[in-house]
């Protein structure tokens, strides 16, 4: 059972936070590796998997929107898939960008009516991240307040709506489920053996071809028509795209992470919020972690890799045994914020009820014990579990509708 909700004396404070809201910003859902929107997976959702999680938000009272970028795709191009998905338009990925991977810039497959079109300053957004999902956010935040140039002089201004100009103020919030803020040390292991997808491959070659979308058409991964899904699959496995640094298996890596919290420091007009997750033990006999009975089967050969291995950043540095804590995925430490930035780690608070919230600073709110995907509805078979994690959404979506509203 999960024992880790607040069931009653709620403090005045989080009282009135559930019942005077500031502000109506959407909610923008942005799921992470592996993930699929809501056209995807035979109708089983990302967000709350048999329970949707965006239609209970919306019957709260929520204006909630569930985004789709690519699976595998880096946090560069995600972060800009899920800006045009919001505002609408033709993605542009950068002519810069889009000259040094070989991609294509503007793929006539990816364009949107736009989810929310009114998006700016004055109309700002929430946005929750799962996993990779948090990092995109991040990324997005990245984009939108800097300009971005076609040349290494920076002299020329990419051409595109969101890396022309500086679009500072158009995110209220950030909040991170299970996030690898500095980067997961399974990532190694994605990137050589990328495991999940060959199950995938089969499963779609069943179902069809809606079943799942890669969304790489900026390496022209789309799959042909009469191709089969054995040798959709293998020519993604052969491409050139896995061997650089616009994939996904960087950017979870622990020095991939690092180059992501170096150009992206917390804003102090954002407000960030975070939550991790955990599902191992330490045994005492070999000073490592090893999964509970409770973690997912077929997380527990991760869970016990990640409980005693290291992983190395380029100055040689390693992590240490404060790493081994992990829900399957990600080591836990990674998900409380951002910390191994070269310019130093963003501020991270413990979240107390009774305290001001400040923004440009992340509080993290609960370590959960449960696998990577639990939070998501994933593998919750008792239904006062689903209940307690629908609750648990709605609560958080509260707090975020209570901050203030940004005034210049």
């Amino acid at each position: 059972m999960i024992c880790y909700f607040i069931r009653k004396g709620l403090p005045f404070f989080f009282l009135f936070t559930l019942l005077f809201a500031e502000n109506n910003y959407p909610i923008i859902l942005v799921h992470g590796f592996m993930g699929w929107g809501s056209n995807e997976m035979s109708g089983y959702k990302y967000w709350g998997g048999e329970n949707d999680y965006e239609a209970y938000l919306r019957q709260e009272g929520f204006e909630v929107f569930t985004t789709s970028v690519g699976p595998v795709s880096s946090n560069w191009d995600r972060a800009v898939e899920l800006f045009y998905q919001i505002k609408g338009g033709q993605v542009d990925y950068g002519q810069n960008h889009s000259e040094k991977y070989g991609l294509i810039q503007k793929p006539p497959e990816k364009i949107f009516a736009g989810l929310y079109p009114q998006w700016d300053k004055e109309h700002p957004i929430h946005i929750i991240g799962h996993s990779m999902g948090g990092q995109t956010a991040r990324m997005l935040q990245y984009l939108l307040e800097n300009v971005i140039y076609q040349d290494e002089e920076e002299l020329i201004p990419e051409t595109s709506v969101i890396m022309s100009k500086i679009h500072e103020g158009w995110i209220r919030s950030i909040t991170s489920i299970s996030t690898p803020h500095d980067g997961t040390t399974l990532s190694n292991i994605i990137t050589k053996g990328i495991p999940f997808l060959q199950d995938i491959i089969g499963i779609a070659a069943v179902v069809g071809n809606n079943f799942y979308d890669f969304d790489l058409q900026q390496w022209g991964f789309d799959k042909q028509e009469e191709e089969t899904w054995a040798a959709y699959y293998r020519r993604m496995r052969e491409h050139k795209a896995w061997g650089t640094k616009n994939m996904c298996a960087w950017d979870i890596s622990i020095e991939g992470a690092r180059e992501l919290n170096t150009i992206a420091p917390a804003n102090s007009n954002i407000y960030y919020f975070s939550f991790s997750t955990a599902n191992t033990r330490l045994d005492s006999s070999s000073g490592f972690h090893v999964p509970n009975e409770t973690m997912s089967l077929i997380l527990r050969a991760n869970a016990r890799a990640m409980g005693r291995n290291k992983a190395y950043w380029a100055d040689g540095s390693a992590t240490d045994s404060t790493w081994f804590q992990n829900d399957g995925i990600v080591n836990t430490v990674s998900q409380y914020g951002p910390t191994s930035g070269l310019n130093g780690a963003d501020p991270i608070a413990e979240y107390r009820l009774d305290e001001l919230l400040i923004p440009g600073q992340w509080y993290h709110i609960k370590t959960i014990n449960m696998d990577h995907k639990s939070p998501l509805g994933h593998g919750l078979e008792v239904e006062e579990d689903i209940k307690e994690m629908l609750k648990f959404l709605d609560r958080h979506c509260r707090l975020l509708s209570s901050l203030p509203i940004h005034k210049e």
